[in-house]
């Protein structure tokens, strides 16, 4: 009888505890520098708690669903049965409140918490003195308790401090590249003055003894600055009398000028401490320990800020979008007037979309910019994107996944309006040059975007007085999107 058929096994490959380990700090330890000690990064916030909720509404989900168990179909019948008598608020108790600004173009949120509220969920507006984020009142608090020269714990400090450490790298390497090329130039001239003296060596060997000169001198010492360069050793040559004395003279020389600048360096009454000898010594060290036993116990106290000097900018679309589609914002002229009507606030966003501002109604045109900029915003919003300015990247808007917290943005909005056929100067006004395009779409393309040429058919006049100013939604559902991707073609990239 035949033997049955053995499986086929893999050949087991040796463990990594049977092979030499050898951890990065060893490693980084051979040389001749010592390993440097891990950067401490800045510790982010819990981003997916703060930013939970992707609009400023109140959500009321119902109960699971378990096939398996009939028990889940009462409670999802009693949660129907509580909300439709007991229907539940979608929105807060008091409206966010903010001001219309005429001179901006915009509307600004000025209580801190209705600031918080609107940044955390759903990224509305900026920060009138930050860069995104509304958070001037934590950079000043943490630059106040760094003793006003920055140092702080924010996102910001972190990033300046990072610029000035590369910034301070280059002018080192700079200075030392600067000093090493004077020296070797100082060195070939003291040689060549020396080899052009009488009974001095012949062409030969001037020329074996520049060359190994200037091999010596291309790989000084830099290796605080070029760490591939600490593990260089320096050889000399023994046969070489003439060039060992140069070089001789040259340390002696470099080593008193140190010994010059030290001296002028250091105080008079430090350089009297140490010729007087061990009593003065030990009076300065017993000072300097206690210097740093009080700076141990004294803990600074918490800067106090008076007022937060920071407003939230909503741009007109952004301030309508909030007022309009959500209804949880009440925009107001001043503190003590009335909030503004949704017609009012339609009307006075329309004129102040162009500048100057219309004052005659008469004047207004379909193609105005905040009725295209509002269509194609409330267009993305309603699909669940996060919709912010794209100035930044030569777009009009930037679109997010869940925010600019947690990923960059990954397309690029450039409106183009579509006009009827029948319309006066319809192809001059919809049409764009080619080479505007290239370079918008190879801006898009190096910081990794891709570009949406977001085309909005724009209705006519007698169209839209038809309806009425005060039937919104009629209006805007003239307005219709279409939308088309550009990517930049690459023929590496793009053979199949």
């Amino acid at each position: 009888m035949a033997d049955p058929i053995q499986p086929i096994t893999a050949v087991e490959k040796p463990t990594d505890s049977a092979k030499p380990t050898e951890s990065k700090s060893s490693i980084a330890s051979s040389g001749d520098e010592p390993a440097r000690p891990p950067r401490k990064r800045f510790q982010k916030p819990n981003y997916a708690k703060i930013h939970a909720k992707p609009l400023p509404l109140e959500t009321y989900p119902l109960p699971a669903f378990i096939p398996h168990s009939p028990l889940s179909l009462l409670r999802i019948a009693a949660t129907l049965v509580r909300h439709f008598f007991q229907p539940p608020s979608s929105h807060a108790s008091a409206p966010y409140v903010g001001y219309f600004s005429s001179e901006t173009r915009s509307v600004h949120i000025t209580d801190p918490v209705h600031v918080r509220a609107l940044w955390e969920m759903g990224f509305f507006g900026k920060g009138t003195l930050s860069r995104s984020e509304p958070n001037w009142l934590t950079a000043e608090k943490a630059r106040l308790r760094a003793g006003g020269v920055g140092g702080g714990g924010t996102a910001e400090e972190a990033t300046r401090k990072r610029r000035e450490e590369r910034k301070m790298f280059k002018l080192e390497r700079a200075r030392l590249e600067r000093e090493q090329i004077e020296l070797q130039l100082r060195q070939e001239r003291a040689l060549a003055e020396q080899l052009e003296r009488p009974g001095s060596a012949s062409t030969a060997e001037r020329q074996a003894s520049a060359e190994e000169v200037s091999s010596r001198t291309s790989h000084s010492s830099l290796s605080h600055v070029f760490p591939w360069q600490a593990q260089y050793v320096e050889t000399t040559s023994t046969s070489e009398v003439q060039e060992q004395d140069l070089t001789t003279n040259m340390q002696e020389e470099i080593a008193a000028t140190a010994v010059e600048e030290t001296t002028l360096a250091v105080p008079a009454q430090e350089s009297t401490a140490t010729v007087t000898g061990q009593e003065d010594t030990s009076t300065i060290t017993k000072a300097t320990g206690k210097k740093e036993k009080d700076q141990a116990l004294f803990v600074p106290e918490e800067p106090i800020v008076d007022v937060n000097q920071e407003h939230l900018q909503l741009s007109l679309e952004e301030a309508f979008f909030l007022s309009y589609a959500l209804g949880v914002l009440e925009i107001r002229k001043g503190p003590d007037m009335a909030p503004i009507t949704t017609t009012d606030l339609f009307t006075l966003s329309w004129t102040h979309s162009i500048f100057p501002p219309a004052l005659d109604l008469s004047t207004l045109r379909a193609d105005d910019p905040f009725l295209l900029n509002y269509a194609v915003y409330h267009h993305y919003r309603s699909l669940g994107w996060v919709v912010r300015p794209g100035v930044k990247f030569s777009a009009d808007y930037m679109l997010y996944n869940r925010g600019p917290v947690f990923s960059h943005a990954e397309f690029a909005v450039i409106i183009v309006p579509e006009y009827a056929a029948d319309a006066p100067d319809a192809e001059k006004k919809q049409s764009r040059d080619w080479w505007w395009f290239h370079c918008v779409n190879r801006v898009q393309s190096q910081v990794r975007k891709s570009l949406v040429i977001c085309y909005v058919e724009v209705p006519t006049l007698a169209a839209i007085k038809a309806v009425g100013k005060d039937d919104i939604g009629g209006i805007l559902r003239q307005y219709k999107v279409r939308e088309f991707v550009l990517r930049r073609w690459l023929a590496n990239r793009s053979r199949d």
